[in-house]
């Protein structure tokens, strides 16, 4: 566990967890996950970089924001790299939500950072995946995280991998149902409505996207659209693997990290 703190930024509350030492590393977790996932990767990664897990609104002691879009928590997130002192040598990585939020990132705000690494996400849903995103939020506004977390746990993991690893659905369990409910509806709305396919091509950072060959969420086509998308990308697609490849295959995530990043 590294050092963490809870920063105001734009007097709302975010929390982040910093380690080792380096040029900085920024780790930004999926809406399934908290950046407790990232725990496998940060210490390899804190050998030779600064890591810093950040907690987006409304997960962990990170305050919720006001019903905003993607676009609205990229803005956050660069808020937030600015408070941490992150230069022109960060390197920004996000899984699920966290990738999308990177993505919107790198269009608003590419120029703040240096390498982008886009895991387990796309550029838009489609009509259907919008679609049950809408519901996913209704529910939640209804019934709070009980009423989504089982559904949600098994979007994490394919299911032999599940039956493989019983004891990974009640961690995750517990790590859904400390979210804020309010703020988890919120995301899903802001997920639903993004497309930033006309905006790709505005990403100027030297791009890793990395997909899930079983990833159910966010599928290896549209990996394959977001690599397209952006002229500095190259893509990674990790077999056998589901929607986040730092809890199920570790090292092969770091194995593409490594062939990715630039020799220190």
């Amino acid at each position: 566990m590294g050092d963490r703190r809870i920063l105001s930024v734009d007097t709302v509350a975010v929390q982040v967890e910093s380690e080792g030492s380096g040029p900085p590393f920024v780790l930004i977790h999926s809406l399934l996950t908290g950046p407790e996932a990232f725990a496998t990767i940060a210490l390899p990664l804190a050998g030779r970089y600064t890591v810093h897990r950040v907690s987006l609104p409304g997960f962990g002691e990170s305050e919720p924001l006001s019903d905003p879009s993607i676009e609205d928590i990229a803005a956050h997130v660069a808020a937030t790299l600015e408070e941490l002192e992150c230069g022109p040598d960060t390197t920004v990585l996000g899984n699920g939500l966290g990738g999308f939020v990177a993505a919107a990132l790198a269009v608003g705000h590419g120029d703040g950072f240096d390498r982008l690494i886009l895991s387990n996400s796309g550029a838009a849903f489609s009509t259907e995946r919008a679609t049950a995103f809408g519901h996913m939020s209704r529910l939640v506004e209804e019934g709070g995280m009980g009423a989504v977390v089982d559904v949600a746990v098994r979007r994490i993991f394919p299911e032999p991998y599940l039956k493989a690893n019983p004891s990974v659905i009640a961690q995750r369990r517990r790590v859904l149902e400390a979210v804020d409910p309010q703020a988890f509806a919120a995301a899903c709305r802001a997920l639903a409505d993004l497309d930033l396919r006309p905006q790709l091509g505005a990403i100027a950072n030297q791009t890793l996207v990395v997909a899930g060959a079983e990833d159910a969420t966010t599928p290896p086509e549209m990996a394959q659209e977001l690599a397209a998308g952006i002229a500095a990308a190259r893509l990674e697609i990790i077999p056998e693997c589901g929607h986040c490849p730092q809890l199920q295959s570790p090292d092969a995530l770091l194995g593409a990290l490594d062939s990715f990043m630039p020799p220190q």
